[in-house]
This record gives C-alpha cells, structure tokens and sequence, in this order.
C-alpha cells in the first residue's frame, strides 16, 4: 500500500454509500478505502464485513480526527450536507458530495466558502457527467453535429417506493431532488447556460399512503425550462413507477437530433411467434450507472492528486439546488417562476 495513496472515508452506508465504499475497495488507483461512517451499529457492522475492513465510526468526528483519511465521500441525507462539508474543509479534508448538494442555494454558498477557505476540493456527485453515453453527446455537441442546441428533453422515472422521510418535501424537497436532480445538472451542462425561468406542475399519482399526512407530496412532475440564451428545457419525472429504472434524453438542434439512452436492460430483442416483442428493462440505477460512479470515484482522486478542479463543481450543485427550490415553489404557486426570485 503506497504511503501516496489518499485514505478515503465514506460517509453513510445506504444504497449509494455501498457504491462509493466498494468502489475504493476494489481498487481507485491512488486510493484506499481506509474507513466507513455511519451512526448505526448495524450498518457499520454489515459494512465494514462486506468491504472486508477493521476501521468503521460511528462519529463523524472521528473521521475528521483520523490523520489516515484525508478525503470524504458524503452520502447522507441531503439536511446533513451542509454540516458535514463545513467541517471537514475546516478539518482540511477533501469531499466528494453526492447530490442534492444541499436544502437551499444558502447552504451550498456555505459549503463552498468553507472549501475555498479550507483549500479543499469540493466535487458534486452528479455521475452523469461521467457516464459514456452522456459524455458522447456532450463532444457530438460540442463538435457541431446537430447544429446548435434548441432543446433538452429528459426523462427520470424511478421504480421503488420512496422512503418515508421523502414525503415531507420540506425534508426532502421532493422528487424534483431525490429523482430528477441529474436531469438538472445534465440539461445545464448539455445546454451550456443556466436556466432562467421555469414552470413545473404536479401530482401524486401512486403514493395513495402519503396522501394524508403528506398531502404536498408529488410523485409525478413536468418541468418546463427557458435558459439565459433562449434554449427550451422539459424534465419529465417520477417516482414508484414499478416497471423499470428509465433515463432517456434528447437534444433537438438546428441540424440534427441526438437521443441518449433507452428503457432496455440489454440490446435483446427478442419477438416470438405470437407477434410478440419482448425486452428486459433497465432495474435499477445501480446497474445502469455502475461504471459513472466508478469514473465519478477516480476523476475525484485525480483532481486531488494533480491539484486541479474537480470537473463537477460546488457551483454546479448550487444551480441545481436553485432550479429545484423554483421548481418546487412554481408547483405551490402554480405559477411560472424566475430563477433570480430564488
């Protein structure tokens, strides 16, 4: 083990957490995984087993405290972002975030100060970017193929069931972040421009169970976006839809049309005698986005190693954060909404 190799601390063992941690397990060339954080005992337990290491914690501050990491992968709930951040750029301690970055465009501007006061590199988990197909497109664009963009249109429609911490979107400020924040990201990135006015209507659809408690709660969305330069953005998204994992973007241009992914799990289709066709579905992001997050993992231990920034920045999150709180705003008011109200 290389006295050079960056000791990494994953922050939270929950779906997305066991993605990062068994990323550095397997191998993130000048990383290790040096330990797991997570308040309960369970996971710690179950994590650490499965990872195959001795060094788990229970305190976030046990972490910052430990001279052997020297960078973090936060994978929390979105309400306990901003603190984590906070303290480990004081702790001098590199983060790698995943999204949503934050609750609101203030706390990302905190987190981004306390980094540049820290002299840390601050990068946003929106692995989309590093995702081969999107990244396809985005040179195809950028080389001209299509003209110049017109139009973004993108689709997140999720299968599970939220948990029930989602439903309270003053907790989680709903679907517009939990499922559809990479579409955000992804369409600014595409579309090279910030959104400048939106308008989002909304509905619960499948979640009958949050209805009374929750009665703000959505499950089904449509955004509509017009950006700085005048491009058109759509963002479709959903969640509990039961049938498959689907992404899908397509970006209309002047000359030409692009179209980023597909509902199929894999490039068989199968018709039988029946006249019937038949296809297995994307199941879950995990597999759909497995090698993005390994490229998201490595492009972070790059970006410390040589002292560059990150390619998915502090910057980057706090647009999204913004673009959701108009979203969720203009799906209260049931009114367009401008970016700079937010």
């Amino acid at each position: 083990m290389s006295s050079q190799e960056i000791g990494v601390a994953v922050v939270g063992l929950g779906r997305a957490g066991m993605i990062h941690a068994a990323n550095f397990r397997r191998g993130v060339e000048g990383a290790r995984l040096e330990a797991v954080v997570d308040p309960s005992a369970e996971a710690r337990k179950k994590g650490a087993e499965s990872l195959g290491i001795s060094k788990s914690y229970e305190r976030l501050e046990q972490a910052l405290e430990d001279r052997s990491i020297g960078a973090l992968v936060v994978v929390t709930p979105t309400n306990l972002h901003r603190d984590i951040v906070v303290a480990a750029s004081t702790a001098g301690k590199h983060v790698l975030c995943e999204k949503p970055m934050a609750m609101n465009a203030a706390e990302c501007a905190q987190m981004i100060d306390a980094a540049e006061r820290g002299g840390i590199k601050l990068q946003i988990g929106f692995m989309r970017r590093f995702d081969e197909s999107f990244r396809q497109a985005k040179a195809a664009i950028d080389d001209g193929a299509i003209g110049e963009v017109v139009q973004i249109k993108g689709v997140t429609h999720g299968p599970s069931v939220p948990q029930r911490w989602m439903y309270d979107i003053r907790a989680s400020n709903g679907p517009l972040a939990e499922v559809s924040s990479h579409d955000i990201d992804t369409q600014r990135w595409l579309a090279g421009s910030e959104v400048s006015e939106l308008y989002t209507v909304a509905g619960n659809f499948r979640c009958p169970q949050a209805k009374s408690e929750f009665p703000d709660f959505y499950d089904t969305f449509l955004m509509t976006m017009r950006f700085a330069d005048g491009k058109q953005g759509l963002i479709d998204g959903a969640a509990s839809v039961f049938y498959g994992y689907d992404v899908r973007t397509e970006i209309l241009g002047t000359k030409g049309i692009l179209f980023v992914g597909d509902l199929g799990g894999k490039p068989v289709l199968v018709c039988t005698a029946d006249g019937k066709l038949s296809q297995q579905a994307n199941p879950s992001w995990r597999t759909l986005f497995a090698q993005a997050y390994a490229e998201e993992d490595r492009s972070f231990i790059r970006s410390i190693a040589t002292d560059t920034a990150p390619l998915v920045s502090g910057r980057d999150g706090l647009e999204a954060v913004r673009v959701v709180t108009a979203g969720n705003l203009s799906i209260r008011e049931r009114r367009p909404v401008r970016l700079e109200e937010v």
